[in-house]
């Protein structure tokens, strides 16, 4: 009895070091099948969310024109001002949406700063020893700045907690992946549009003759969805493009309470050496103060700011909104005279919906 105990014990042995690096490498090998699968099923969800977000942005922006005419400005900024002076611009198109996008209370917290700057920029009454910077006072002393609003934020976002602090020397400032579209040309000039013959790389877009690059947002004004239709047509233009937020923290790219380009608008886009969207050349963007990072399509050059190019972390494009409120999943690969054409409003001609 004691004897066959003892040889049914001895017959019983462990795994061996080769089975046990056998089973370990299944596994990693599974793991390594199951990962891309969770990956791409997240970047899924998060592009669908990334698109709920400019739906709701482009219904936002209807009901503020249903309720003032028009839609927000991109930007305030005071008469004879420079419109790109950092110093000088006031409240942003975000900022102006805030009590349609479910955020009455940011909104009113800042509102008498507001307006004061609405009061400048039709008027010019605020005496110039008064005028104040809204990076410098406007919002100082309120949450709103450095408040994130989950509905400008895309959830593929890498750098949304890192807040800007470039401007106003520490100044906190929460990021934003979406621009209100100041037209493919010159932001000073997107209420009419300047003209070019040419786009990025001297691509032609009309067999050499001139075409408008107005915005549907500019400084101070913006169009209304009616004169949209009368133009280029809603469902022809776009509204809302994606940004990238700056790989750091003094770079205010995707800052969505700071309005000039780059930061919360797009412009001068598809022409010079800004080309498509998430393009990977040098220098692309014009944000003072940014990061050159053409290694991860965050192109910039920091000696001023004028210049904004459409960007997202999502795999092969970017989200924008239309004017109709619907949104398109627009690849990198559209060429320049499509991606010039989308975001102008009035240049009077057609493309291939890519």
């Amino acid at each position: 009895m004691i004897l066959s105990l003892l040889k049914r014990r001895e017959g019983r042995r462990g795994f061996t070091l080769i089975e046990l690096l056998v089973v370990i490498a299944i596994i990693a090998i599974l793991i390594g099948l199951l990962l891309p699968a969770v990956q791409k099923i997240r970047e899924a969800a998060n592009r669908m969310k990334c698109s709920n977000n400019l739906k709701q942005l482009g219904l936002a922006a209807h009901n503020y024109a249903d309720t003032n005419g028009t839609m927000p400005p991109a930007f305030y900024v005071g008469p004879n001002i420079a419109w790109n002076d950092e110093n000088n611009i006031g409240p942003n198109c975000f900022v102006m949406l805030l009590p349609f996008i479910e955020q009455d209370n940011l909104f009113r917290a800042a509102q008498p700063q507001i307006q004061v700057y609405q009061a400048w920029a039709t008027t010019g009454g605020l005496d110039p020893g008064d005028r104040m910077a809204w990076a410098k006072v406007a919002i100082n002393g309120t949450a709103l700045k450095s408040t994130p609003v989950s509905i400008l934020l895309c959830p593929s976002e890498p750098f949304k907690t890192t807040q800007g602090t470039r401007v106003n020397s520490g100044g906190n400032w929460a990021r934003g992946n979406y621009a209100a579209n100041m037209g493919p040309g010159d932001p000073g000039n997107a209420a009419s549009g300047s003209t070019y013959a040419t786009g990025a790389g001297g691509v032609q877009l009309n067999g050499g003759a001139q075409v408008s690059a107005g915005g549907v947002f500019w400084p101070n004004g913006a169009e209304s969805p009616g004169s949209l239709t009368s133009q280029d047509g809603t469902a022809n233009t776009v509204m809302f493009n994606h940004l990238r937020v700056g790989p750091a923290a003094n770079d205010m790219r995707g800052t969505w309470a700071f309005g000039l380009p780059g930061c919360s608008t797009t412009g001068n886009n598809a022409i010079g050496d800004c080309y498509t969207p998430n393009d990977t050349g040098c220098c692309s963007d014009d944000v003072l103060g940014c990061n050159d990072r053409p290694d991860i399509a965050m192109g910039c050059w920091n000696g001023g700011h004028g210049q904004g190019q459409a960007r997202s972390s999502h795999s092969g494009g970017v989200n924008t909104g239309m004017g109709d409120g619907s949104v398109r999943f627009v690849r990198n690969s559209v060429d320049v005279r499509t991606w010039f054409l989308m975001n102008s409003k009035n240049d009077g001609l057609t493309y291939n919906n890519q």
